[in-house]
């Protein structure tokens, strides 16, 4: 369906969730609102700056429940990939800024919520490849030996480098398979940090093989597989491709991922 402006005509769309123009630019109309950092009971949080190299920097919000004088005992680090089907959202915005406002101070750790580059102007894998670039500038700051220059005090006075776990929801949480999958196997993490648990909130999986009651019929109009070919339209392989179908044809075996515990929420 067109654009009404004749000059500027939609070349893609998914209704009411996002619209790409043939100049370029793309309209996203569910992102929750962009919301600043906050000084909360219980908690601080500020923006923080993980890479300012090219071809877009890599940032984060970082959040810090509040340390009382006599707490000698470290903080297990949680570092968390948002979802939104990689074409939308933030790690800025209220949705997942509320999230931690109440997770940080009832579960007590840090939280390193990564900003990386969305589709359809950025597809895959720069998705995977900021995540991965975060989460080992999070692992650098476990020792001297490794400490990043733009290195973060509440990291390297607080987080307990036994204790690092990722997490994510849709989008986030596939990224966080394929970096357990992919990345954390062949390249160990600086200081040879492990992760000792992840956390698959409702993953984004599919296939072009039913699975369940998922539907036998319809596929190519199916929301999971219009979402894929609007991100990553040259995927080999399509839907099958293995970074979004874990079981498909040269995904790695899922016996050898990178952690020693995971916890998987579906509905």
């Amino acid at each position: 369906m067109g654009s009404t402006n004749a000059n500027n005509e939609t070349v893609a769309e998914i209704r009411e969730w996002i619209r790409v123009f043939k100049d370029g630019t793309v309209e996203r109309p569910l992102d929750f609102p962009i919301v600043p950092p906050t000084l909360n009971t219980g908690l601080s949080s500020k923006d923080i700056t993980i890479s300012h190299h090219p071809p877009k920097p890599i940032s984060a919000r970082i959040y810090l429940p509040n340390i009382t004088n006599s707490q000698t005992k470290k903080l297990p680090i949680y570092v968390y990939f948002h979802g939104g089907g990689f074409f939308f959202e933030s790690a800025f915005s209220k949705l997942f800024n509320d999230h931690f406002l109440k997770l940080v101070p009832q579960a007590n750790i840090i939280v390193v919520s990564v900003e990386y580059r969305l589709a359809p102007e950025h597809p895959p894998p720069a998705a995977y490849d900021d995540c991965w670039d975060a989460l080992k500038w999070v692992a650098s700051h476990s020792t001297k030996d490794t400490t990043p220059n733009n290195t973060e005090s509440w990291l390297t006075e607080h987080g307990d480098f036994n204790r690092v776990f990722i997490g994510g929801d849709s989008a986030g949480a596939n990224i966080v398979h394929n970096i357990l999958s992919f990345r954390v196997g062949p390249e160990p993490l600086p200081g040879d940090v492990q992760i000792l648990g992840s956390i698959l909130a409702h993953p984004y999986f599919y296939g072009s093989e039913p699975v369940g009651s998922e539907p036998v019929t319809g596929l190519e109009q199916n929301f999971f597989n219009l979402v894929w070919k609007l991100v990553y339209p040259s995927a080999p392989g399509g839907i099958d491709n293995p970074f979004i179908n874990p079981l498909g044809a040269g995904a790695p075996s899922l016996a050898e991922l990178a952690c020693s515990r995971m916890l998987v929420c579906v509905a």
